[in-house]
């Protein structure tokens, strides 16, 4: 059986755990996230992986972009990526790629972009059971009333994330 390498990251918002397959990132999630189980079996089924507490290149290249990133260095992230979900997924997953660091969009505005306006539960879903946050910024992702909606690492973490790249986006 293959191998997930996982190692933790402290953030100043929270605690992650950054996962490896291969030369790839797969995952960038919340330690404490409420489908941490979920998460977890779609990982592994998905990869026919188990994971294995280790470090990798691209988990040591995530965590020093990640520290870029939270000292209000970074606004980019150039981590090779590996998605593990559904087709419907996926695409939304790209697509949250294409929200510009320190701007939000409403899911309502996302599922338009995906020219699927009435898919805006589907892609909520999908949002939320992104499993590479901060990378894959669904953070960036708030309701149509403009107001914070759920978040895997919790509402004051996605608060922080948001303000972190409002306050660098005014210095740049």
């Amino acid at each position: 059986m293959d191998r997930i390498l996982i190692q933790h990251y402290q953030s100043p918002c929270g605690e992650l755990i950054l996962g490896s397959f291969g030369d790839k990132l797969c995952m960038c999630d919340w330690v404490d996230e409420k489908r941490r189980g979920i998460i977890d079996k779609r990982m592994q089924d998905g990869l026919h992986a188990s994971y294995e507490t280790g470090s990798s290149e691209v988990t040591a290249q995530a965590v020093t972009q990640l520290d870029e990133y939270f000292a209000g260095k970074r606004t980019t992230f150039c981590v090779p990526l590996l998605f593990v979900g559904t087709e419907f997924q996926k695409s939304v997953w790209h697509e949250l790629l294409n929200i510009p660091y320190g701007t939000t969009v409403s899911y309502g505005e996302l599922s338009r972009k995906l020219d699927n306006p009435k898919a805006v539960r589907a892609v909520a879903a999908s949002n939320g059971a992104n499993p590479i946050s901060i990378f894959v910024p669904c953070h960036r992702v708030i309701g149509s009333n403009r107001k914070l909606t759920g978040y895997g690492g919790g509402l004051p973490a996605k608060q922080f994330l948001l303000e972190l790249e409002i306050s660098a986006v005014s210095l740049l």
